[in-house]
């Protein structure tokens, strides 16, 4: 616990994100929630985040004491709305809170430009764009700090549950380690009251550490197979099946690719996805109910259709098959497989006097 191997790959990943600190922990909600404690977050202040994220975006802030003030998405791409965020800030808004989602980041240059006018602390949710790339920066050196998740899923991934807290700066650096570690500076003598037991297993860092040098070659490949499906699906774009947008070019690391069945595709999205699963080709949804409804979080006052972008995208997103081993004959299977579960609705209508 706590071994050179850790100390290794959180030197390596904290170069790797352009930073100069690492703090691993037990998960990317962790991560989170203690990066924002370090960063001195808490009882009093607001922090924006968007509605469309997983939930563990929310349950960091809600450890913290702060208030989760949600802001819309924008629908082409799903990443938070600038704009929103920039309506929504108080005289208590502390900090703001971009999810970098899909393996997309969140412009730098517009997140600069909005904490410098309102002084808002900038704390990234990088959980799904390890090394991702937008305006010349890095996912998790845009903000003060950051927050990422090694789930087995994840571009980067352990073999188990891990995440890591990057910062440029020493004090959350030394914070961080202090809270994951029962608020202890050293052994048996704690000097944070916000302390837990939240290390990254030296044994999953070691093999993270493994992974770590092949990271770039692994995005590549996402980045070429959603360039392809991006070609292959444009003969299905009249028949309102839409991938989300690239603002971002090969930046765009792909943790997920996510396309939108909009109400001009003639089979809805549950049909869709058993047509698919029929033909061994698993799909996913993510997510398909938004965090401002969620039933943990009504006490927080918002109600259906306060966020009409995230709540449409949430009845209309799929996620498609994307990995680094993935061919370019399994994507055609894929474009095939929709094509053909289109095809076979439309025949009846088309029969239609």
């Amino acid at each position: 616990v706590l071994g050179q191997a850790l100390k290794d790959f959180e030197t390596a990943f904290a170069k790797a994100c352009g930073v100069t600190y690492g703090v691993g922990v037990a998960c990317g909600t962790d991560a989170i929630a203690l990066g924002l404690q370090a960063c001195g977050v808490g009882v009093g202040d607001e922090v924006i985040l968007p509605a469309n994220t997983f939930v563990a975006t929310l349950i960091g802030i809600v450890r913290t004491g702060a208030t989760p003030v949600f802001v819309d998405c924008d629908p082409t791409t799903a990443l938070m709305d600038l704009a929103a965020a920039a309506a929504a800030i108080t005289e208590r808004t502390r900090a703001i809170i971009p999810v970098h989602l899909y393996g997309q980041m969140v412009s730098p240059q517009g997140l600069h430009a909005l904490a410098k006018r309102h002084d808002l602390l900038i704390f990234e949710d990088a959980a799904q764009a390890h090394l991702a790339e937008r305006e010349g920066y890095r996912a998790g050196s845009v903000g003060m700090a950051a927050a990422f998740s090694f789930y087995p899923s994840k571009n980067l991934g352990c073999l188990g549950d891990g995440g890591m807290l990057v910062t440029q700066q020493e004090l959350i650096a030394q914070t961080g380690r202090s809270l994951r570690n029962y608020g202890a500076v050293r052994k048996y003598f704690h000097t944070e009251t916000g302390g837990t037991n939240s290390r990254l297993d030296t044994l999953q860092a070691a093999i993270l550490n493994l992974k770590l040098p092949h990271l770039l070659e692994w995005n590549q490949a996402r980045n070429q197979l959603a360039q392809y499906y991006d070609q292959q699906l444009m003969g299905l774009q009249d028949q309102g099946i839409i991938p989300m947008g690239n603002q971002s070019g090969t930046g765009h690391v792909y943790h997920l690719y996510v396309i939108r069945i909009t109400p001009a595709c003639p089979v809805d999205r549950t049909t869709l996805q058993l047509a698919l699963s029929e033909q061994g080709i698993q799909t996913g949804i993510h997510y398909p109910v938004p965090c401002h409804l969620q039933p943990a979080f009504q006490y927080l006052s918002y109600q259906a259709g306060a966020f009409p972008a995230t709540e449409a995208l949430s009845q209309e997103i799929l996620s498609l098959p994307m990995y680094p081993g993935m061919t370019l004959d399994q994507v055609d299977q894929v474009i095939a497989a929709l094509a053909q579960s289109v095809t076979v609705v439309r025949q009846p209508m088309d029969a239609l006097p």
